[in-house]
């Protein structure tokens, strides 16, 4: 609410279900839309949408700001790469949670004009063999984004 207080942020949730850890997902979409906020000017439009498609659930966050410098534009999910302020570890963060729920994060072009868009696809259900419905193969610091052991399935 306070960060977003000059910016024009808009949000288009549909309903769509994934397995995992709550924690975790919650932390991924939020560290999107920090990100957006903290790293565009105020005035800038963020919009944010998820929708269900093929299997898959789709989160997307696209901002009209002056995107990300090209110099860092593919190490952007690297720990510690930052583009001015804040820790670098927000979109590691991001692309750590999306992988170990079996999906994948992608840093586009927005669909026009200038800014950053980052697209989440997670799958709706679990296709590893041996994980529990609905928990992660492993354990996602939110913290550093690194994965800090795995959880055994009991027999």
């Amino acid at each position: 609410g306070p960060m977003a207080a000059e910016h024009q942020l808009s949000l288009d949730p549909q309903s769509v279900v994934v397995p995992g850890v709550r924690d975790d997902l919650h932390r991924l979409a939020l560290n999107l839309i920090e990100n957006s906020l903290r790293h565009t000017p105020p005035g800038t439009q963020i919009r944010a949408s998820t929708l269900g498609s093929d299997g898959y659930a789709v989160l997307s966050v696209e901002d009209d700001g002056p995107g990300i410098p090209p110099e860092i534009r593919h190490r952007v999910f690297e720990r510690f790469v930052r583009s001015g302020h804040g820790s670098g570890l927000g979109l590691a963060i991001v692309r750590a949670v999306a992988e170990s729920h079996g999906g994948t994060v992608e840093l586009l072009k927005p669909k026009s004009g200038p800014g950053t868009r980052l697209v989440i696809t997670l799958p709706r259900e679990r296709h590893a063999a041996g994980q529990d419905a609905g928990v992660a193969a492993h354990q996602t610091s939110t913290a550093t984004g690194s994965t800090i052991g795995r959880r055994r399935s009991r027999s």
